[in-house]
């Protein structure tokens, strides 16, 4: 049986390709939110992902659309907002479960990109229908037509079957909230200044998308595929329920992953309306549904009738390819800044973040109880996490991100990626020698109309570690890189030393000054300025060496008999490179660390003492 007046669709494209601009304007324009209340990216709920421009975690939201023309009546369309970057791809395989159909959003200029293949590859495995939609056809440069044909090449070469290479196009510009399925419709409607209508979008999910098909009279059975937490309900499981239907304060039993069954009662049901979750009293086949009763519910796992228990598959992740150790700040200037500084502390905040992060992993580490071996699917994944824990008043240290090897037969695999990256042709040249050191094989280099180069290379990962800084620079802040795991190949033989650095360590505690700052700033690029509390082993500049030396930044200029200790010319320092996590994170050695804390990102020598450092060496 099918519920026609239900569609749950998910929404997949690319990083920055405007899905949530797009969601935005089709929730104001069923005044599902009021314009006069909202703010742009509503469903950007996270500080973080208003700040870095991206989607981190999945969300839910529903509208209903009900045009007077309409004969049907009203259609309730459950929307799902997923991640576009492949780091996040645990997000976007659980979540793909809810949904019946996706829209896939490609930019009108950039055509489909690393990330829009991997979703894309998620959703078709599941046999999932699309909808295209081509986002930013007011964009300069934007060319629809070769994008279309360009997504109908990437759905051939994902094997997509008969049924999905049969898609729907529409047109839009998210910005303007502006679609049409007739792009010089569209065309017309931005030179004219239209008002926002998105509805052929919305006609096109009622018409394409298939409605849920569902099985009324089995039992009742859900998939927990996400978790929120509420203050008062506890921790609530989120799913689409497959079979039957289910009514508050009903017994149900929960099936663990591994089969293990505890019975309980339903304490709250909720459904989406808009973007906030309301109280129903039941729900059926076809809903998406948050469900409160037990305490430690966890992801993967079955609520079915006790009667008539059913088991549903948990759903597969993708394992990690880099890890990270998380240890306890040690520094001279540990619980200075942070609320939670104890190993206790870092261990229940990283155990409490797998039951939501399940593309995570945690583990003891070797080097001590004090520290944790994180994994994740890469820089970026990792990075989100020590940044939040930040924000919430964490202080930790973390290690250079590692490859994950897997031994295969009996051989040692490592990952590898596609890696694309658009450049201005002037520095073809640099890119090329960078990736070559770095054991990279070139898939594809093409020049488009205005002289920039695109070109897809298959990289390992360890060859992708510091590799964007360097890029940025080298190319004066004008390249464009996304990376996307491919798979596990033959360890590759790559240059050791590519990402090699020397830093400017500071030999002395105490506080900078500009008169020792002068005499660092000879040797390389600062990044601290002067009045800044730094210690012995912090590293405080990068050398234009590959070898690290010693610096006293704290010297002043004594005062003699014959002159005051201002009397020289005034020193004019470089300002100084502002170090961010995500810098830093590429940036350190594999004998240095990155110090985290709620105010502060520094980073150090694992060894602080110089002599201790160099009879380390030996």
């Amino acid at each position: 049986m099918k519920r026609n007046n239900i569609r749950n669709i998910a929404i997949i494209a690319h990083v920055d390709h405007g899905k949530t601009t797009l969601v935005d304007a089709m929730l104001k324009q069923t005044q599902t939110v009021k314009e006069s209340d909202s703010k742009d990216l509503i469903m950007d709920s996270m500080d973080l992902e208003r700040e870095r421009g991206i989607t981190i975690r999945a969300k839910n939201a529903s509208l209903i659309y009900n045009p007077a023309y309409r004969q049907a009546g009203a259609t309730k369309i459950n929307i799902i907002d997923t991640p576009g970057h492949a780091d996040f791809g645990g997000e976007v395989e659980r979540t793909l479960r809810m949904a019946d159909g996706v829209l896939l959003l490609v930019d009108a200029k950039e055509g489909p990109m690393p990330q829009t293949k991997f979703v894309l590859k998620k959703a078709l495995q599941l046999g999932l229908k699309a909808i295209v939609v081509i986002n930013k056809v007011d964009k300069d440069g934007a060319d629809p037509e070769h994008t279309v044909n360009k997504t109908f090449d990437l759905f051939v070469k994902l094997n997509a079957s008969d049924a999905q290479l049969d898609f729907p196009i529409v047109y839009a510009s998210g910005a303007l909230g502006l679609a049409d399925s007739d792009l010089e419709n569209l065309k017309s409607s931005i030179l004219n200044h239209k008002s926002p209508d998105v509805s052929p979008l919305f006609e096109a999910i009622i018409k394409n998308m298939p409605a849920p098909e569902v099985k009324p009279d089995d039992p009742f059975a859900m998939l927990v595929l996400a978790l929120v937490y509420d203050n008062y309900k506890g921790k609530m499981g989120i799913g689409k329920i497959v079979s039957g239907s289910i009514k508050k304060a009903q017994n149900i039993l929960r099936v663990k992953t591994d089969g293990v069954k505890t019975p309980g009662k339903i304490s709250s049901l909720q459904m989406y309306q808009g973007l906030k979750p309301t109280d129903v009293e039941a729900a059926e086949a076809g809903d998406i549904v948050a469900i409160s009763g037990f305490d430690d519910i966890q992801i993967g796992e079955t609520l079915t009738d006790p009667a008539n228990p059913i088991h549903l598959p948990p759903v597969e992740i993708e394992p990690p390819t880099i890890k990270m150790t998380f240890g306890v700040n040690t520094s001279p200037f540990a619980g200075r800044e942070g609320k939670f500084v104890t190993s206790r502390n870092l261990r229940d905040r990283l155990y409490k973040e797998l039951e939501i992060n399940v593309a995570l992993k945690v583990e003891p580490s070797e080097e001590g109880a004090e520290s944790f071996l994180v994994s994740g699917r890469g820089e970026l994944h990792l990075g989100v996490l020590i940044e939040t824990m930040r924000r919430e008043g964490f202080e930790l240290q973390v290690s250079q991100p590692q490859v994950i090897y897997h031994e295969i037969g009996n051989a040692k695999h490592e990952p590898y990626e596609i890696v694309t990256i658009d450049v201005p042709s002037e520095h073809q040249g640099v890119m090329i020698e960078e990736l070559g050191r770095r054991g990279a094989e070139m898939q594809i280099m093409d020049a488009s109309p205005s002289g920039e180069i695109h070109a897809e290379y298959l990289i390992p990962t360890r060859g992708l570690i510091g590799l964007k800084n360097l890029l940025l620079t080298r190319t004066r802040g004008t390249v464009i890189l996304n990376n996307l795991f491919d798979s596990y190949k033959p360890v590759h033989e790559i240059d050791a030393h590519a990402n090699d650095h020397g830093s400017l360590i500071a030999s002395e505690s105490g506080t900078s000054n500009a008169y020792g700052l002068n005499n660092a700033q000879e040797r390389g690029i600062l990044f601290i300025g002067p009045a800044v509390d730094v210690y012995e082993g912090m590293v405080v500049g990068q050398n234009a060496l590959d070898s690290d030396i010693e610096l006293n930044v704290c010297k002043t200029k004594k005062l003699t008999n014959m002159r005051s200790s201002g009397a020289d010319d005034a020193i004019i320092l470089t300002p100084a490179k502002p170090v961010e996590l995500d810098f830093a994170l590429e940036y350190i050695g594999n004998d240095e660390l990155v110090e985290v804390t709620p105010k502060s990102i520094r980073m150090r020598k694992k060894i602080l003492n110089a002599t201790e450092r160099k009879r380390a060496k030996r």
